[in-house]
């Protein structure tokens, strides 16, 4: 009982590095699900909290060894992306989506090192690329279909 009230401020600092991680990827879920996507609200905070939580229970550890669990994460969240891309004839949708997942697990692997500023960076160039670059690609798009011949 002792060890665990002298872990006390520990406790509250993962805690919120937790808290942070779920409110910045949730944000970018919500955009996702907004859009109609497959994965949103629920996907993005789960593949981020999972990420911070296992930089969290590592963060003691060796270098050596937090390298590998990055490496174990990224690998992951891959496969779970792949889940996001949908092939429609000639047409692949989900690839924003899903690189936005992994997005969303480095988030929650920079608040899980304690690189709080470089989460928040990435959440807000996310949702930047998201939702004001549409716009662009939609024309670029268009002009794309334009050029080719019927």
């Amino acid at each position: 009982m002792l060890d665990f009230i002298n872990h006390w401020p520990v406790l509250w600092r993962e805690f919120g590095q937790i808290c942070l991680t779920f409110l910045l990827t949730a944000v970018i879920g919500g955009e996702r699900e907004h859009e109609e996507h497959t994965a949103g609200v629920r996907t993005f905070p789960l593949v981020g909290i999972a990420s911070c939580g296992c930089l969290l229970i590592f963060g003691s550890t060796s270098s050596a060894d937090q390298s590998r669990v990055l490496q174990g994460i990224v690998t992951g969240i891959g496969f779970v992306g792949a889940g996001a891309i949908l092939r429609e004839g000639a047409t692949v949708r989900g690839t924003a989506t899903a690189a936005s997942i992994w997005n969303a697990g480095i988030i929650g692997a920079s608040i899980g090192t304690g690189h709080y500023e470089i989460g928040v960076l990435l959440t807000l160039l996310n949702l930047f690329t998201l939702h004001v670059l549409m716009p662009l690609k939609n024309w670029l798009d268009s002009r794309n279909r334009a050029r080719r011949p019927q």
